[in-house]
């Protein structure tokens, strides 16, 4: 049996799938085809087939997703207002739902890689004293152009791997080359107590967040605390109608 699943504290774990119809560089992307099945409906079964999790949910704003889910028997959560951020959305999504953690996972990721979707959830069953909010993904970067693009988000950690601060920014900053500084990429699954999701969707954007574009700032700001997992993953993204025509062939 996976070393996550001996722990013996009983923990309602869901998964939610944020799933938007409009984007920006491919629009309507997860109503794609993707071998006879919808790009969304591969996600949401793969979520499932982790079986890592109590129970799985599409959240969206649009009325085609929504059917494609609940017509093939999958569960969906329809969003009631408008949302600026993946959390608010699933925050709305949670509320009045009886769950202790919810994993956030990317609606146009329909590989899903089990391994570090157990590590985030890991860290809530070894956190007795409850001293973690939110846990995440990052990995090591090396390449310099890759260290330098701010489409790449990288975090700080402390000693005891809690993030410190996320930017698009370089950092730490090299002043000094030679002294042991690793360079750690952001990977986006977050794994959430529900209260700090509830707790998120009623305070209001500050300065940092606003200025760059990361939602994960506004928890910071508040003093939420982010346990960070090291991970070697890699998500294999839809973003563009030739990452769909990559999948294709994956599949």
């Amino acid at each position: 049996m996976p070393s996550w699943q001996i722990k013996n504290i009983k923990m309602k774990i869901i998964a939610v799938i944020p799933a938007r119809y409009a984007s920006t560089r491919f629009p309507a992307k997860l109503m794609q085809d993707l071998g006879g099945k919808t790009v969304i409906l591969r996600t949401y079964e793969a979520a499932i087939n982790t079986e890592l999790f109590d129970d799985v949910f599409v959240v969206t704003d649009s009325d085609l997703i929504y059917d494609e889910i609940v017509s093939h028997g999958g569960k969906a959560i329809k969003s009631i207002k408008e949302h600026e951020s993946g959390s608010d959305r699933i925050a709305e999504a949670v509320e009045n739902l009886d769950v202790d953690i919810v994993i956030n996972v990317q609606g146009d990721e329909p590989f899903i890689d089990v391994e570090p979707l157990a590590k985030v959830i890991e860290v809530f069953r070894n956190d007795l004293d409850k001293k973690v909010d939110l846990a995440s993904l990052m990995r090591e970067i090396t390449n310099e152009d890759d260290i330098n693009n701010p489409n790449n988000v990288k975090v700080v950690v402390d000693q005891n791997g809690f993030a410190l601060y996320f930017s698009r920014s370089v950092i730490p900053y090299p002043r000094e080359k030679n002294v042991g500084v690793r360079y750690m990429q952001h990977i986006g699954i977050y794994a959430f107590r529900k209260q700090a999701l509830l707790d998120f969707y009623s305070l209001p954007m500050q300065s940092l967040e606003a200025s760059e574009k990361l939602e994960q700032l506004r928890y910071l700001e508040f003093g939420k605390r982010i346990k960070m997992v090291e991970t070697t993953h890699v998500g294999i993204g839809i973003d563009t109608p030739e990452d769909l025509e990559k999948a294709r062939k994956m599949l």
